[in-house]
């Protein structure tokens, strides 16, 4: 016997039919056919009784077919684990990306990846972190670097990669600029401008005024921390973003928000019993995050 009589004894049983087994092996109904009776011949026995329309197991096939199963699940399992012994990682690894967040550590984890296992086909889309964590939970996304606002999402795992609190950003001359601190109800006593829905860090903003009752005005949007910060340096209206969004910036001057509790995290996110080619990226994405 071999693996491929395996295969087409175990399609046929849980299909009922050999036209449904044949187009799920992608051969045809006489291959399947031949391949089942050498193997009733090397057994000595039937394996499916074929006198009425529905194929059915005779009590021999009934016996036969658990261990058919687990011989089928053990060569896989002697694959998966020589792939991952000896480097042959295959297959295709889907990677989302907040919109307009540059990661260089990210970049260094996918080029190590790339480097150590070049079969491996990499992709990568970015989204608002809302519509990436939905991906991922879906199985359209293998992984993703989004913000999140407060805990992990339900059903995934997380590799936090920056924990901060939000910040005010304004220009050196406006009235803000000589606080130390600002809290959110003064702040939003101003036009602010900000990420758009679905981001985390807006997220933490919209969580934190519904909380306090304060309701801002969002004069403007955009999906690039750059771009915020470069209306606010023009004077359109006040930034809200993470400390770091706005570390480099000479146009504006950053003011921490004192009463909103809730971190902005940027984090890497999968499934729970992740694949080998997502567990070996975050093995780089560790190294490379420090």
């Amino acid at each position: 016997m071999d693996l491929r009589q395996l295969e087409y004894f175990v399609a046929v049983a849980e299909e009922a039919n050999f036209t449904r087994a044949a187009d799920r092996v992608h051969i045809t109904q006489s291959g399947v056919s031949a391949q089942i009776r050498q193997f009733e011949r090397e057994l000595g026995a039937d394996l499916f009784d074929r006198s009425a329309r529905r194929v059915r197991l005779t009590p021999a096939g009934a016996a036969a077919l658990p261990h058919a199963r687990m011989a089928l699940a053990a060569a896989r399992a002697i694959r998966t684990a020589c792939d991952e012994v000896t480097g042959l990682v295959r297959g295709k690894l889907r990677i989302g990306m907040v919109t307009g967040c540059t990661v260089t550590p990210l970049f260094e984890a996918l080029a190590a990846l790339h480097r150590r296992y070049p079969r491996v086909e990499i992709s990568l889309a970015e989204e608002n972190s809302e519509t990436l964590i939905e991906n991922v939970r879906s199985g359209d996304a293998d992984v993703a670097l989004a913000a999140l606002a407060g805990g992990v999402p339900d059903g995934l795992e997380s590799l936090t990669i920056m924990s901060e609190g939000l910040v005010a950003a304004v220009p050196p001359e406006h009235d803000l600029a000589r606080q130390e601190t600002v809290p959110l109800r003064r702040l939003a006593a101003y036009p602010l401008i900000c990420l758009p829905p679905g981001t985390g860090i807006r997220a933490v903003l919209d969580q934190a005024c519904a909380a306090g009752g304060v309701r801002p005005t969002v004069a403007l949007q955009a999906t690039a921390p750059a771009t915020v910060l470069d209306l606010a340096a023009r004077g359109l209206g006040v930034a809200v973003l993470s400390a770091s969004m706005t570390a480099g910036h000479e146009g504006v001057k950053a003011v921490p928000i004192d009463d909103i509790p809730m971190p902005a995290m940027l984090a890497l996110v999968w499934r729970k019993g992740e694949s080998p080619v997502v567990r070996e990226l975050l093995t780089e994405c560790r190294e490379a995050f420090g």
